[in-house]
């Protein structure tokens, strides 16, 4: 990773994607343009900061009309929504089907660590909008999206043998992973993200040793 400043659940099903269906009907080629205008947008927040960011300069950055990313987006806070649900949607797939330790298939307290770990990545590489997102504490915690990472995490607990309050413990596993947090870690106390990442580490193999 970069240095930078009860029972078991049933298997999720794919529908537990909140944000990642509503582009399931898109032309191949369309698909491909929306990915291409997204990635643009990520690597530019990255570069700036979501604040410096504009439809226009998405639009360079795609080498693409500026008419074209208005009319796929609407208007700016579109662009965010959709950047949100493009790197969310990759990271569900990824634990949902992709390969271990991710994955289904693996080692339960591996798939965790491995869980923690990519959303550390996401929010190293698209932590300005995920602040921005995250802003309003009594939305994001209702939020879809938290849900299924919150039934995941609950499961992968549960098959790892955990007992007591599964709930409180997973809540207070994805509250290390907060966007702010992180970002507050990183940027104003100066943690390298390899050491969040070994810190994620540590407390999932202290609250899995049975």
């Amino acid at each position: 990773m970069a240095s930078t400043p009860t029972a078991p659940l049933t298997p999720l099903p794919t529908l537990a994607l909140p944000m990642a269906g509503a582009q399931e009907h898109e032309r191949a080629d369309a698909a491909r343009n929306r990915r291409r205008l997204l990635d643009a947008a990520g690597r530019l927040v990255a570069e700036r900061g979501v604040a410096n960011v504009t439809m226009e300069a998405v639009a360079a950055a795609a080498e693409v009309g500026k008419g074209t990313v208005f009319r796929r987006f609407g208007d700016r806070a579109g662009l965010m929504n959709a950047l949100i649900n493009h790197t969310e949607t990759d990271l569900q797939e990824a634990f949902l089907h992709g390969p271990p330790p991710l994955g289904p298939g693996g080692d339960p307290v591996e798939r965790l660590v491995a869980f923690g770990h990519a959303r550390l990545e996401m929010v190293d590489l698209h932590g300005e909008v995920l602040r921005a997102a995250e802003s309003c504490a009594e939305k994001r915690l209702a939020h879809p999206t938290r849900g299924v990472h919150a039934t995941h995490v609950a499961s992968l607990l549960r098959d790892a043998g955990v007992s007591g309050d599964v709930q409180l413990l997973t809540d207070s596993l994805l509250a290390t992973l907060d966007a702010s947090l992180v970002w507050h870690q990183n940027h104003v106390l100066g943690m390298p993200l390899a050491r969040i990442a070994d810190g994620w580490t540590d407390l999932v193999h202290r609250v899995t040793r049975c």
